[in-house]
């Protein structure tokens, strides 16, 4: 697997788990190997769906700080839709 493709299972693995100061770091991580603030968002998406919106919302809530920070550098605007 891509170090992105990791990301991805790795974010959803840890929302599962619901081990968020992980969640943090995988953000991060996640946005340093190669995924967009926008495919983040959707990786969010589907967290809230097939793990329950309160974990949904708690992922959205604590990557969010990360998201618009490292957007904000890199110049990039992030659709959180109706969020």
């Amino acid at each position: 697997l891509t170090p992105r493709e990791r990301s991805i299972l790795n974010l959803g693995m840890i929302a599962a788990l619901g081990r968020m100061e992980e969640f943090v770091t995988h953000t991060r991580g996640a946005l340093t190997n190669g995924m967009t603030p926008n495919e983040i968002r959707a990786v969010l998406t589907q967290i809230a769906v097939y793990c329950g919106i309160p974990c949904g919302v708690d992922c959205f809530r604590h990557a969010k700080p990360i998201i618009d920070e490292l957007s904000k550098v890199a110049g990039v605007e992030v659709d959180y839709g109706a969020n």
